[in-house]
């Protein structure tokens, strides 16, 4: 697993050319990219979100693309349109900017429902249908998409089956004092994205996201995991608990961060460190927990406290 340790080690390094004093935000968004999964950055404005995504693209030198969700936005504005062709009176499909390798969905939820919809096929099947016609994405792909949680005026909550679909969400939060220093004066100039570089091929990045598959999940690890998001289903205080994709969620993203740390299986702590990225968002409370003003991230802290944590030897039998 050295081979993929040193792969995601260089991509790091190099979005923290530009993401400062951010780390392990910038790891849950490779280890997304790692298990081919869409990542929802949560968070206040001018934290970094958009830079995220573009540092991210420049890396791998993937096709990028940015979409600004409004209010008057129609599903074809993302999925693309046939515009008939009076010389070859025919129809032709334009492509919309979700034809993209990584596509950067910015405010998501400022659409309606209905434009938010045109997404999912696109990120659960890597495929769009327009006019009954079903195009392929490109290879890789990925969605980040963003939106502000304090700004609920003019936005549209997303529904369930939307959230369902990210991997991860995570937030950036603030900078500490010394890092927003260094902030000031790596942008004195200009900003330090417009010089990134390229330090990997996207093929290189296929080839770990097959990898990363073959990591070992010893079946306690994996009693661990559907204990976990079993346990949001039984919770007193959750209306709607995380679905087997959380599970699968839970799975891939452990995977993926035992191979960064350049192991070949999965211990508890990979685990225990990913719950709150790949479940949170699909908690959903009920009212007297809303009242009380408890968060999701709380619920998972009091279920990682009492679910047992497995032993034993975790390694795979070689």
């Amino acid at each position: 697993m050295t081979e993929i340790q040193t792969f995601t080690e260089k991509i790091i390094n190099n979005i923290e050319k530009v993401i400062v004093g951010k780390r392990n935000s910038v790891e849950l968004a490779v280890i997304s990219l790692l298990c081919q999964g869409h990542l929802l950055i949560e968070d206040v404005p001018g934290v970094g979100k958009t830079v995220l995504a573009r540092s991210l693209a420049k890396s791998l030198g993937c096709d990028f693309s940015r979409i600004q969700f409004t209010p008057d936005m129609l599903p074809s504005d993302v999925t693309g349109v046939s515009i008939y062709n009076q010389v070859s009176t025919q129809f032709e499909f334009r492509p919309g900017p979700i034809m993209a390798q990584i596509v950067l969905s910015d405010e998501i939820n400022r659409a309606t429902p209905k434009t938010q919809a045109a997404l999912l096929e696109a990120m659960e099947e890597h495929q769009i249908t327009v006019d009954g016609v079903t195009h392929a994405l490109p290879r890789p792909f990925m969605v980040l998409a963003t939106q502000n949680p304090i700004e609920y005026e003019g936005t549209f909550p997303l529904p369930e089956a939307q959230l369902d679909r990210f991997l991860v969400r995570l937030t950036l939060g603030y900078p500490e004092i010394k890092d927003e220093i260094n902030i000031l004066e790596r942008q004195q100039f200009q900003h330090p994205v417009n010089d990134l570089q390229q330090v990997a091929p996207a093929d290189e990045l296929m080839k770990a996201q097959e990898a990363i598959k073959s990591i070992y999940v010893a079946p306690g690890i994996k009693r661990y995991i559907v204990e976990l998001t079993h346990q949001t289903r039984q919770h007193v205080e959750v209306y709607l608990g995380a679905s087997p994709r959380g599970s699968l969620a839970l799975f891939r993203t452990g995977q993926a961060r035992a191979a960064i740390q350049g192991r070949d299986y999965v211990l508890p702590d990979d685990i225990k460190a990913l719950v709150r990225p790949a479940l949170s968002h699909r908690v959903i409370l009920g009212p007297a927990a809303r009242l009380r003003d408890l968060g999701a991230d709380q619920i998972l802290d009091e279920i990682l406290g009492k679910v047992p944590v497995p032993g034993g030897d975790l390694k795979a039998n070689t």
